[in-house]
């Protein structure tokens, strides 16, 4: 007699978020899993693992049975719920409720231009939006253009209660929970069902659109829990028992880096920041002994000029990752002088690679290697973490010589990079080639030992004559500077060499260098170091209170670009081209 099998629940066992959300439920259902701090008011809230699923589960059944949120399968997407929200318990609630029933979860960026918010409402074609009470004035201005695609909005806040609004319907999340069953039976989707849909940030053009699958993330986060556990740098963070990380990240950006994904599957205690600020940071490392977090490099520069900083016990705190942008040596230097104790790691991903595909982790035989040493490698961009191919190749397609000079595109092939932008086969074909590889737009140089640095956007090169010169290179020497904060360069044009570069420079906090100060140490640290060549010193150099950023935190070439004389009244002219 031939016995009946179950393929579906053995060899072809889904992968699915649901696994995600069931194990720190199973192994500590008493323990504190959850830790929000509202920024505004400081007050503290905590969930055991089994309160938290309890309200996922309420929320599940709010989706579906008063909201009317239809799950998909593969190759059709469920309805989309939209959010625009901080890091807190009930958007960790969202992010596991909507996909775990079958839903896409899209995370809104709502530093976004309120043009392109709307665009990509309208483009996901979302039909409820999540908000919390702080994004309410911000849903009011664009109510109006979005109200033919959203059905319904469901108001968050800690004190609960809907407020006056044109806003219609409304719904008070506390009360859409309110007598729901505490029990979901969550359905076992086939994995290749869509669980969230991010936007890029647009720095040119439209927001682009990446569906991510269950098995997309999945494997994302296994993989990066892989990369911390047998990671012989000990500026990885760790998972374990002891592990307690704070999400900074935003949630909204790229999946908040997977954050959200692997420290629940890893049952870790997840402290929620609300947003971020620096007096919020040390509090709440200080008070849940937090051990690691990630930051894009201006919220680590906001660290460093924290006046209070060391007012507070953060011994607790080893590791940082940094990402969004690259991480400057002076930064990095400047940030573990004022917190002895951690070491920050650099990393690299966007929202088309969910987004991690290289880590700037040290290899075995440098464990004994000095500080300076090991620093000169965790600020490189890094290596392929597992279960991704990551290439340089130049203009012909072929991978470049790892001399650590010659530069190429980063192209790369991988279980969760994405397939297409989402409704979009135009753009897709711009970044999926002929060749096999997603190419991302990014110029890099590798070293012998393997190791990418990122030297510039390809749209980002100031093209100087023949020769190109690398912006990333140029920020990351003036950021080593100790009177030096923050950093940035563009082209500014030129008739005889097309563009020369210009840096915009933030100084620290009681700094009192000036432009001269700077150029010599560029020539002393950059030129007679060999590091850099003599006409990639910048012509200009512009000293401001601030340098414009984007919604992820990366410096926005843009603007300044379309504020260019703005700055360049206030630069001080260094040398003739």
């Amino acid at each position: 007699m031939e016995g009946k099998t179950y393929p579906e629940f053995s060899t072809r066992y889904p992968l699915l978020l649901r696994t995600f959300m069931k194990r720190p439920v199973s192994l500590y259902p008493n323990e504190i899993g959850v830790v929000y701090r509202n920024a505004d008011t400081g007050q503290y809230q905590r969930f055991t693992w089994r309160e938290w699923y309890q309200r996922t589960c309420r929320l599940a059944n709010a989706l579906q049975s008063s909201l009317d949120i239809k799950p998909g399968r593969a190759g059709e997407s469920g309805d989309r719920v939209a959010t625009m929200a901080l890091n807190n318990h009930r958007h960790l609630e969202l992010f596991y409720a909507a996909p775990c029933m079958g839903a896409v979860l899209h995370a809104i960026v709502p530093r976004l231009s309120l043009d392109h918010i709307v665009h990509t409402i309208e483009h996901s074609g979302d039909k409820v939006l999540f908000f919390d009470d702080l994004i309410l004035p911000l849903v009011e201005m664009i109510y109006d253009r979005i109200k033919p695609i959203v059905e319904k909005f469901v108001y968050m806040s800690d004190g609960g209660g809907v407020p006056e609004t044109k806003i219609e319907p409304i719904y008070d999340y506390e009360e859409l929970l309110k007598g729901q069953s505490a029990e979901f039976d969550w359905p076992y989707l086939d994995e290749d069902t869509c669980a969230s849909l991010c936007y890029t940030t647009a720095t040119t053009g439209l927001p682009k659109g990446v569906m991510y699958t269950h098995r997309q993330l999945y494997l994302h986060a296994l993989h990066l829990m892989a990369a911390m556990s047998w990671a012989a740098d000990p500026a990885i963070p760790h998972l374990g028992d002891s592990a307690v990380p704070i999400l900074n990240t935003p949630f909204c950006h790229a999946n908040g880096w997977g954050m959200p994904h692997i420290y629940v599957y890893g049952a870790c205690k997840v402290v929620l920041p609300g947003r971020f600020t620096p007096e919020g940071f040390c509090d709440l490392v200080q008070t849940e002994k937090v051990t690691s977090t990630t930051l894009v490099p201006t919220m680590l520069a906001m660290l460093v000029e924290y006046e209070d900083l060391k007012k507070y016990d953060l011994s607790s705190l080893v590791g940082i990752g940094v990402g969004g942008a690259a991480l400057p040596l002076g930064l990095k230097t400047k940030a573990e002088q004022l917190i002895p104790g951690f070491s920050a790691i650099s990393g690299y991903g966007m929202t088309e690679t969910g987004p991690a595909v290289v880590s700037a982790f040290t290899k075995r035989y440098m464990r004994n290697w000095s500080k300076e040493e090991l620093d000169k490698v965790r600020v490189k961009t890094g290596l392929p973490i597992a279960g991704v191919e990551v290439d340089v190749f130049d203009e012909n397609g072929r991978p470049v010589p790892r001399d650590n000079e010659t530069i190429g595109e980063i192209v790369l092939r991988g279980p969760w990079i994405m397939e297409e932008y989402y409704k979009d086969p135009e753009r897709t074909a711009q970044v999926w080639k002929d060749d096999g590889w997603f190419h991302t737009g990014d110029v890099a140089k590798v070293d012998e030992e393997g190791y990418l640095t990122i030297v510039d956007r390809i749209t980002d090169v100031i093209r100087s004559g023949a020769e190109m010169v690398p912006t990333v290179l140029l920020e990351n020497l003036t950021a080593t500077a100790d009177c030096v904060l923050e950093a940035t360069y563009v082209g500014v044009p030129d008739p005889k060499w097309g563009e020369r570069p210009m840096a915009v420079i933030k100084l620290v906090p009681g700094a009192t260098e000036c432009e001269d100060d700077i150029y010599k140490f560029l020539e002393a640290e950059g030129v007679e170091k060999g590091r850099l060549t003599k006409w990639m010193l910048p012509d200009f150099i512009a000293l401001t209170d601030e340098i414009p950023k984007t919604s992820v935190g990366k410096y926005d070439k843009i603007t300044i670009k379309k504020e260019l004389e703005k700055f360049l009244s206030k630069a001080k002219k260094m040398r003739e081209a």
